[in-house]
């Protein structure tokens, strides 16, 4: 396992740390017997960071991180999680309330990084005036120690950005092999101001995985399809062969702080794990991907 300082945190952390969506069964049901061994096997392996939320089957991940991590293996992790979440209001109350309620499934008496979830689905002047001073609050009373915000938005993460507020940021199928948008101007700029970086669904919502989510139209899965066609070249012989270079292409940018694996089950994190090796793509494997789609739009709108 590699570790690297969480920027401005000063926080020491995995490059692979584990996300939370599957561990609630956003994907698919899944064994709680099951679940706790991925858990507790990926903390045996080295991974520092959990990254889970309210979201997540509405509050069962954190429910599920909570018991395992119960008994004296809280105090090893660096502990992330989300507020609110689509469906519930980010005013000051509404921050407030939700952090209390992650506090209680995920038992523990505070947070080590608090994100704002998915901030392009709220007003930006209901960020600015009524959830970051409600984060800060928190932070103040010790419930929290750090603060970050979670967008595809790249425009709109931006703007958050530059408002020097926020330790950490995290977006999704922004630095993957399909979709590198990421790289122009928001690691740079994360880079530049010392912000940590999270980079989520590096595989493409299932796409590099050969099983891309049962949501995805038509049209963006026929177009991720003629762009995976030019990253054969990558593709291992093994079923699901740009898992592993796929993987690695995030890995190995020392500008991600984090990259996370969703997975619920044992085979697939030991994979992912096995990753995290300081092994990345060959230079000139990695300088042709770079060239493909640098000017195409984003994949995902």
């Amino acid at each position: 396992m590699e570790y690297t300082t969480f920027g401005r945190t000063g926080l020491k952390v995995s490059k692979l740390g584990l996300g939370g969506a599957p561990i609630g069964g956003d994907f698919k049901d899944v064994d709680e017997a099951e679940i706790e061994r991925v858990i507790h096997e990926s903390l045996d392996l080295g991974i520092n960071f959990i990254d889970t939320a309210p979201l997540y089957g509405g509050g069962l991940s954190e429910e599920r991180f909570g018991r395992a991590l119960a008994g004296g293996r809280r105090e090893k992790i660096v502990l992330a999680t989300k507020a609110a979440r689509f469906d519930k209001d980010y005013d000051y109350a509404g921050i407030i309330n939700s952090v209390g309620e992650s506090l209680k499934r995920l038992q523990t008496d505070y947070i080590d990084l608090l994100q704002l979830h998915d901030v392009e689905k709220k007003p930006y002047d209901v960020i600015i005036n009524e959830a970051i001073p409600a984060m800060q609050k928190l932070r103040e009373e010790g419930k929290i120690r750090f603060l970050g915000v979670t967008t595809r938005n790249l425009d709109l993460l931006k703007r958050y950005m530059e408002t020097d507020v926020f330790d950490s940021i995290q977006f999704y199928a922004r630095y993957m092999l399909l979709d590198y948008s990421a790289a122009k101007e928001i690691i740079p700029l994360a880079k530049a101001k010392n912000i940590a970086v999270i980079n989520g669904s590096v595989l493409g919502m299932g796409l590099l995985a050969d099983a891309p989510a049962k949501f995805l139209n038509e049209e963006l899965t026929s177009e991720a399809a003629r762009r995976m066609e030019s990253l054969a070249f990558l593709r291992r012989t093994e079923p699901k062969g740009l898992v592993e270079p796929g993987m690695r292409f995030s890995l190995q940018n020392p500008d991600i702080h984090v990259t996370l694996t969703g997975t619920a089950s044992s085979r697939s994190l030991r994979a992912n794990i096995s990753y995290c090796d300081g092994q990345g793509l060959a230079p000139e494997d990695h300088s042709r991907v770079m060239r493909l789609f640098a000017d195409s739009p984003s994949l995902f709108a």
